[in-house]
């Protein structure tokens, strides 16, 4: 069998044949890949996108490796020369199953419109004709001053939005296109349903970072009354939500920090400086938050998980999640963990009460944080049923079994 991938980002051992630094997202996707090559009679192509002038062709690792050029143009707009490289691609490939990974970007409907969806499978890791609605949670979000860099580049909150607005109209034709879709939640099982009710939806947990499943975290470990935040620099994740919860926890512990995995925003030059960067420092300052809120940096696959460990409590205070891989890597570790009760989360948390919150009760997630540090060593890394979700094995064959149906 066949089976060609069609991928948002770069996958690792390409940018290692390129010599190019390789994202820090998509590491559950080589996860996944490794599983899926060593199975017999299976053949893997992944393709992807690249600024360059002509199509690359290369098998790497037992993989064979496309590059879309995309001369310039960005891929989160529809673009019809892509069609073309892609009847190429199917030219050459000529796979028997299209798996085509996530519909925020529009190269996977261009696939769909120059070779049709038979034997097509989208798989939905967020969805952008919804997360839309929530890109401003708060009516101050309006009010945000323009900065220097947000003008250059066309990119303030509300340009954001309109821009998950204009690819959600193509994440929707995908969708409705296609006969088969690969899900995780009751959430995006929903939404698929609302947009095409004749689709094929088949379940299949995620496989997540390889490191991840070889560590458990242990709380004499950790730094005591520390926070992880594994993203944070953009109104979606909510890190405003979380800050606006500070003075509540610094009351009871004063000795709180807040780690934030991912770019500075705040102490960026101000020619690289966001609106919401602007917002956060702003609040930092309100709430008496200097060097409480320390940003990591970009962390690798190993960093991150590193970071992890040495911390107390995990903490998703996001305003829309399907099922977000920095939960399952909380999960899998057994760090503490508290998140917002939103889209698809509640499918993978056991003990809703002690757990969640609504995103807006900013009290109820500083009470459930402090329940968390009055508690120190009950915490263990016992296995729970739901870990079963991010099974490597079980994945990789679930998602064998769903290409044989195709």
């Amino acid at each position: 069998m066949r089976v060609l991938w069609i991928t948002n980002i770069m996958l690792p051992p390409l940018c290692e044949a390129l010599k190019l630094k390789a994202s820090s997202f998509g590491g559950w996707m080589v996860s996944s890949l490794n599983q899926l090559k060593n199975q017999v009679d299976v053949e893997i192509g992944v393709a992807t996108f690249d600024n360059r002038r002509e199509l690359y062709d290369k098998t790497i690792g037992g993989v064979r490796y496309f590059l879309i050029p995309t001369r310039g143009k960005n891929p989160q707009h529809y673009h019809s020369h892509f069609e073309k490289e892609w009847k190429e691609v199917n030219r050459r490939f000529n796979p028997d199953v299209v798996h085509i990974h996530g519909t925020e970007l529009a190269h996977g409907l261009a696939w769909v419109r120059a070779n049709g969806a038979e034997n097509v499978c989208v798989s939905i890791q967020g969805l952008v004709s919804v997360i839309e609605r929530y890109y401003k949670t708060d009516s101050w979000l309006d009010h945000i001053p323009l900065t220097f860099r947000d003008l250059v580049k066309l990119d303030w909150i509300s340009r954001q939005r309109h821009n998950f607005r204009e690819r959600g109209e193509n994440e929707k034709e995908l969708i409705l296109s296609v006969n088969h879709i690969i899900g995780r939640t009751e959430w995006d099982k929903t939404h698929v349903w609302a947009i095409n009710p004749k689709a094929k939806y088949h379940h299949c947990g995620e496989t997540l970072r390889e490191e991840f499943y070889k560590h458990k975290w242990q709380y004499k470990d950790c730094e005591q009354h520390s926070i992880f935040v594994s993203q944070g620099n953009y109104p979606i994740k909510g890190l405003h939500k979380l800050l606006a919860a500070m003075p509540l926890v610094l009351r009871e512990f004063p000795d709180t920090k807040i780690y934030v995995g991912g770019f500075n925003i705040i102490s960026a030059p101000w020619y690289r400086k966001t609106s919401y960067a602007v917002i956060i420092k702003r609040l930092i300052k309100k709430y008496n938050l200097e060097g409480k809120v320390i940003y990591t940096g970009m962390l690798d696959e190993k960093q991150m998980c590193q970071q992890y460990l040495k911390s107390n409590i995990f903490v998703l205070p996001s305003a829309i999640e399907n099922s977000p891989n920095s939960l399952g890597e909380a999960q899998l570790l057994g760090i503490p963990f508290v998140t917002s009760y939103v889209g698809g989360v509640p499918d993978f948390v056991s003990s809703i009460p002690s757990t969640m919150y609504r995103y807006d009760e900013v009290e109820i997630l500083a009470k459930k944080i402090c329940m968390i540090f009055s508690k120190d060593t009950i915490f263990s890394s016992t296995h729970h049923p739901l870990l079963d979700l991010y099974n490597q094995e079980t994945n990789s064959r679930t998602l064998l079994s769903i290409y044989s149906k195709i």
